[in-house]
């Protein structure tokens, strides 16, 4: 089998597949470039899709760092797929096998990397959409948050992350206070779980309604998803006395101004659930994938909005602006 990988690998070598280049601020231009062949513990994955991060937004924008053009697939890093070639020294995958990739540049037909940045899909999911980094994501927040049974829990931020810490952190017996601008990303908390939604409009009004809700004591944990300035603040706000703060959000927009006094005062837990290693990543997304096949968590529903590879400007703008309805967008290659 490893032999018939190597020979796709090596017939394709001449081949062509588009891949999306961000050439400038808010544009993208489809080119036609080699397939790239695995190297040395490496595989190539003929991607299905591509799920469209957030964070793709800074660079999206053309801050002063951000260099264009991207590499062909740039800044597309939630692939799934099916295994197509196979470098040398790679064991315990083959040919035609379903993944989930922790790859880099996956808006293209192909991309290639580390055989370690690879997860199986069985075959349940195998043929549906499943963006393993975010969800692998999720599965660490809500591991690095110790929610449990009993303890009120106030997400911030209502978008695919935050709608699924809702169903997690609800799913574990956590009474869930869900706070989001948007009708839409409320009314979804509330499918997820959410004992109360609240709108993310004024900050007084807030902390005093969920002071109320939990008599005084405000919240044992809350989670910032938003990655913006003001619903930190807020955040730090409900959390109560020896609590736990956690930042999901994606912070890219400079330094951030936090009220110091009252998260000593308060003798809070501040943690940073992002993670940079890459084992990290793949352990949460071999746990989602359990969660999906379990029942606990069903994310199919919170993916909203599919464009093909050549719509990727029309995806990156939705992820930006939120329209009516919108809580996740992917994209499908041709």
């Amino acid at each position: 089998m490893l032999q018939r990988a190597q020979r796709a690998g090596q017939a394709s070598v001449r081949a062509l597949m588009q891949a999306a280049v961000v050439t400038g601020p808010g544009q993208i231009e489809i080119q036609e470039i080699p397939i790239p062949d695995p190297g040395p513990g490496e595989v190539r994955v003929r991607l299905i899709g591509c799920g469209v991060c957030a964070s793709n937004l800074g660079p999206w924008a053309g801050p002063s760092w951000m260099r264009f053009p991207t590499e062909p697939g740039g800044l597309g890093h939630e692939g799934w797929g099916f295994v197509d070639a196979l470098g040398p020294d790679v064991e315990g995958l083959e040919y035609g096998t379903p993944v989930a990739t922790l790859f880099q540049r996956s808006y293209a037909q192909f991309d290639v990397g580390n055989a370690a940045c690879v997860v199986r899909l069985p075959p349940e999911l195998a043929h549906m959409p499943f963006p393993g980094e975010p969800l692998g994501c999720a599965m660490n927040i809500f591991r690095r948050a110790g929610i449990s049974a009993g303890q009120t829990v106030a997400i911030v931020g209502i978008g695919f992350l935050g709608a699924i810490l809702t169903r997690l952190a609800s799913e574990a017996g956590a009474k869930v206070i869900a706070v989001s601008r948007r009708p839409f990303a409320r009314q979804t908390a509330q499918q997820m779980g959410a004992a109360r939604t609240l709108p993310l409009d004024d900050h007084t009004a807030i902390i005093e309604t969920v002071s109320e809700l939990t008599a005084g004591r405000l919240c044992e944990r809350v989670i910032e998803a938003t990655g913006k300035a003001g619903p930190l603040d807020l955040a730090g706000e409900l959390t109560g006395e020896g609590g736990r703060l956690v930042v999901a959000g994606y912070h890219q927009d400079g330094p951030r101004e936090i009220n110091m006094q009252l998260w000593n005062w308060r003798g809070i837990d501040v943690i940073n659930a992002h993670e940079r290693r890459e084992e990290a990543y793949i352990d949460g997304m071999r746990e989602a994938i359990g969660a999906v096949l379990s029942g606990r968590l069903d994310p199919m529903p919170l993916i909203t909005n599919t464009f093909p590879l050549s719509r990727l400007d029309e995806a990156l703008n939705a992820t930006r602006d939120r329209p009516e309805g919108f809580l996740k967008a992917v994209v499908r290659m041709p």
